[in-house]
């Protein structure tokens, strides 16, 4: 199995180069040269496998360079006890009939970002050490609020690894923003910038793809890549998760080997849902792929139109993690859906940076719409679907797993299909108590974070997660916010370069 670039299909390399790599210096993303399939009886046999098992199996059909040795360590090493607060690693929640909540987020940060950057470390360094030893990796984020944290965290203190983080200064919740703040770890630095997702991701991208950067990180021995889902080794454990919720259900009795599912994912950068997009068209058996966004709802009208277009207004939103504009994961499926055409690819993306929108073909919005539902769920919407979920199901979600819930009861209004249906949530409501406090309990003044933790505790009955509980008078070590011009001269410094 080997990968291409998006921006250029004659490149070819192996899964460890691309992972290692992050993103090809033409600044394309690598996908699989094709989907590897599962049949109805490969998945079947899964049932009794735990997730650590699946996940092997799965990842081998995408990682053929990998030895099944070095998978399972890699995966062994990922999903573990210490790690994660249920043995399940994610668990399946019922909401009403034949819908339920698939819960990514019982990892060290709490949110769904643990189920891939947890893996990710011992991928990478597997990788380098298979196709470029001897090179120290440097990690560059962009984060929209969890992706940080959790990549802080799955690379903490490991050899040969640094991590740089960059997030919006404004743009994350307090109990985000603290997560990555107080983040420990020798090899770790964070920084705020002064814009929102997409300033950061734009010059996360530029750093990366720098020739001069580029430069004097090989004459100190050092290499970047990514934590980002635009990293296929971000992006390939989210599979897992898809396939494994169904044979959960199988499992359960909840459906039948070949029964249709529908699946539901509140994305921004759009890698969640790809991801179940992969899965499907391994061979899992999924209806309609349903997208879900929040007032930033680009994805939502390009979906329904066929117009991709950024030039409008920018919302800070209650789910911040969707607050994106610039939907990098997009150009996987694009650059499939348009046949490979690596010339049409590119030119819609020079269309992006020249005008801001681009449009495709007929043909390709006919392919999207085949595969994609789209809506869209408003502020006010998310703190009623909080408020209505916990009335009716004594259920206590986020705002991004809210706007999932409101976008997919809209979808079932407005078609009449009522297929079994699996709805990502993708974090622990006590990363957004101060919204979830208001939704559940408007008459409540909330106030301090972790003042408003033990509140929302007290409202809901719901067990606060130590590893948010732990962070109460946890020192804050990083505190500089700068333009996003100034980015670069950030990562010098900390690389000494």
């Amino acid at each position: 199995m080997n990968y291409k670039s998006t921006r250029n299909s004659a490149e070819v390399v192996s899964s460890a180069q691309a992972i290692a790599r992050g993103i090809s210096a033409d600044g394309g993303l690598f996908v699989p040269e094709e989907i590897p399939q599962m049949s109805l009886e490969e998945i079947g046999e899964l049932i009794e496998e735990s997730y650590v098992q699946r996940a092997e199996i799965i990842l081998s059909k995408f990682l053929t360079d990998f030895t099944m040795e070095e998978l399972g360590y890699c995966v062994r090493s990922a999903y573990t006890a210490e790690k994660f607060d249920s043995d399940k690693i994610a668990e399946l929640a019922r909401l009403g009939e034949g819908t339920y909540l698939l819960e990514l987020w019982h990892g060290p940060t709490c949110a769904f970002k643990d189920m891939a950057l947890q893996l990710l470390p011992y991928l990478l360094t597997v990788s380098v050490k298979k196709t470029i030893a001897d090179k120290e990796v440097v990690i560059l984020v962009a984060t929209s609020g969890d992706t940080g944290k959790a990549a802080l965290e799955g690379f903490k203190d490991v050899p040969g690894t640094k991590i740089l983080v960059f997030y919006p200064e404004n743009g994350v919740s307090p109990m985000q923003k603290l997560q990555m703040t107080t983040q420990e770890g020798e090899n770790v630095g964070v920084c705020a910038i002064k814009g929102n997702f997409d300033d950061a991701q734009t010059a996360v991208k530029a750093i990366f793809t720098d020739p001069k950067i580029g430069e004097q990180l090989m004459s100190r021995g050092m290499m970047f890549s990514s934590a980002n889902s635009i990293n296929w080794g971000r992006l390939v454990p989210q599979i897992v998760y898809y396939i494994s919720s169904y044979c959960d259900l199988l499992a359960n009795g909840d459906i039948e080997l070949g029964e249709k599912v529908n699946i539901v994912v509140p994305t921004g950068n759009f890698g969640n849902i790809l991801a179940a997009y992969y899965a499907k068209h391994m061979g899992l058996p999924v209806g309609k792929l349903i997208c879900a966004s929040n007032k930033n709802n680009i994805l939502t009208d390009f979906i329904n139109t066929g117009v991709y277009d950024k030039n409008r207004a920018f919302y800070t939103t209650s789910s911040p993690s969707m607050d994106i504009l610039i939907s990098s994961n997009l150009e996987r499926l694009l650059y499939l859906l348009c046949g490979c055409d690596d010339a049409q690819l590119k030119q819609w993306y020079a269309d992006l940076k020249e005008s801001g929108k681009f449009t495709v073909s007929d043909e390709v919005k006919a392919k999207i719409q085949a595969e994609f539902s789209a809506g869209f769920c408003d502020e006010e919407e998310t703190l009623q679907t909080i408020r209505t979920v916990f009335e009716q199901y004594s259920y206590v979600c986020d705002p991004h797993t809210a706007v999932g819930v409101k976008v997919y009861e809209d979808y079932k209004k407005a078609t009449g299909d009522t297929t079994k249906t699996i709805i990502a949530s993708t974090a622990s409501p006590y990363k957004f108590t101060d919204t979830v406090i208001q939704a559940v309990s408007p008459e409540t003044n909330p106030s301090d974070d972790f003042d408003d933790v033990s509140l929302l505790n007290i409202l809901t009955g719901m067990p606060v997660p130590q590893e948010i509980s732990g962070l109460d008078g946890k020192e804050v070590r990083f505190t500089r916010s700068v333009a996003t011009g100034e980015m670069p001269q950030v990562v010098r410094e900390l690389l000494s370069l």
